[in-house]
C-alpha cells in the first residue's frame, strides 16, 4: 500500500516538475488563448433574454359550465381551474406550431432582424434555426409554461415573448371556432327545422278548429252525454244535431288526435333543442381566455450571454491543458525515436 502512495506522489511531483520545466511554453500558450479569447468574446453579439411565465386553463366547456343548472353536473372543473399536464402539453404543442411561428416571423420581420439574405441558398433553413435557437417554450415542474426569448435588442425580445404569449388565446380560439361553429349550424338548423314543423302542426290544429274540432277528448265527451239525454227525452232535433257533430268527430278525430300526438313529441323535443341551441350559441360567440399569465416579459439591462469571463477562463485553462497534453505527446514520441 505505501508504495502504491509512494508511486502517487512520486509521479505527481514528475509532473509538476515537467510543467516547471515547461512554463515558458505553456505560459506562452495560455497567455495566447486568454488574449484570443478576449478578443473573441468580445466579437459576440450580446443577447438579452425576456421570459413570459403562464398556467394553461383547465379545458372546460363553457356553456356546460355557465349554464348548468344542478349542483350534480357531470362537469367538476370550472373556468377558473389551471389547466393540468394534458393542457401544458396540448400548448406546448400550439406554442411550437408553424401558425405561431409564421405570425411572429411576419409581425416582427425576422428575416430581416436576424440579417438573413432572402436570396441565399436556404434562407427559410437559416431563420428556421435562429427562431428556434432564440425562441423556446418548456413546461416546469409545476405545470407552467415558459417562453423564453433571446434577443440583441431588449426591447424586442420583450415583446416577441409577449406577443407569443397573446397569440395562445388567438390560435385555440380559431381552433375551437370552427368546430363550434359548425355544431351550431347542425343545432340551429335542426331547431329551425322542428320550429316550423310545430307551426304547420297548430295550424293543422286551426284549421280543424274552424271544422269545429277543438278538443276531441272533451267534445266526445260533452257530445256522448247530450245525445244520450236526446234519447231519453226523445228530442229529433236534438238528435240529429248532435249526431251531425258526432260525424264530425268521426271524421277529423282521428287527424285531431295524431296531429295532437306528434305536436306533443316535437314541443318535448323542440324544449330540449333550446337547452342545446343556448349551449352551442355559447360556444360559438363567446371568447375565454385560455391562459393565466403570472409574470409578463419585460427588457432586460443585463445581457444573457456571451458570459466573457467564463468563455476567457474556461479557454485558457483548456489551451493550459491541451498545450501541456500535447508536449507530454512530443516528449514521449522523441524518447521512443
Amino acid at each position: 500500500m505505501d508504495k502504491k502512495n509512494n508511486n502517487y506522489n512520486f509521479n505527481s511531483i514528475d509532473l509538476l516538475i515537467y510543467i516547471w520545466n515547461k512554463k515558458g511554453i505553456l505560459i506562452l500558450i495560455s497567455g495566447i488563448a486568454f488574449i484570443a479569447s478576449i478578443i473573441i468574446s468580445l466579437s459576440i453579439t450580446p443577447m438579452f433574454k425576456s421570459k413570459v411565465v403562464l398556467f394553461p386553463a383547465a379545458s372546460v366547456s363553457i356553456s356546460k359550465t355557465l349554464l348548468a343548472t344542478t349542483a350534480l353536473s357531470t362537469e367538476v372543473r370550472d373556468v377558473l381551474s389551471f389547466g393540468e399536464e394534458e393542457e401544458a402539453e396540448r400548448m406546448l404543442q400550439i406554442l411550437n406550431s408553424d401558425f405561431i411561428r409564421w405570425k411572429i416571423i411576419d409581425k416582427h420581420n425576422l428575416m430581416e432582424h436576424y440579417d438573413i439574405d432572402p436570396e441565399s441558398k436556404y434562407p427559410f433553413t437559416q431563420l428556421y434555426s435562429q427562431y428556434t435557437s432564440n425562441i423556446s417554450a418548456q413546461r416546469t415542474q409545476y405545470m407552467s409554461i415558459e417562453i423564453e426569448v433571446l434577443d440583441k435588442d431588449p426591447e424586442m425580445a420583450a415583446t416577441i415573448a409577449n406577443d407569443i404569449a397573446g397569440l395562445i388565446d388567438s390560435t385555440m380560439f380559431v381552433m375551437q371556432q370552427q368546430r363550434a361553429t359548425e355544431a351550431f349550424k347542425l343545432v340551429e338548423r335542426e331547431y329551425k327545422k322542428v320550429q316550423h314543423e310545430i307551426s304547420e302542426l297548430n295550424d293543422s290544429l286551426r284549421q280543424l278548429g274552424q271544422l269545429g274540432v277543438i278538443d276531441y277528448e272533451s267534445q266526445s265527451a260533452v257530445l256522448n252525454e247530450a245525445y244520450a239525454n236526446a234519447l231519453i227525452d226523445n228530442n229529433t232535433r236534438a238528435l240529429n244535431r248532435i249526431n251531425n257533430k258526432l260525424d264530425l268527430l268521426s271524421k277529423y278525430g282521428g287527424n285531431y288526435l295524431a296531429i295532437k300526438r306528434i305536436l306533443e313529441k316535437q314541443t318535448e323535443y323542440l324544449s330540449n333543442l333550446q337547452a342545446k341551441y343556448a349551449q352551442a350559441k355559447i360556444n360559438k360567440e363567446q371568447k375565454l381566455p385560455q391562459v393565466f399569465i403570472v409574470d409578463q416579459a419585460y427588457a432586460a439591462e443585463k445581457k444573457a450571454k456571451p458570459k466573457r469571463s467564463i468563455i476567457v477562463i474556461v479557454s485558457t485553462i483548456s489551451a493550459f491543458f491541451l498545450g501541456l497534453l500535447t508536449l507530454l505527446v512530443v516528449d514521449s514520441v522523441k524518447k521512443r525515436i
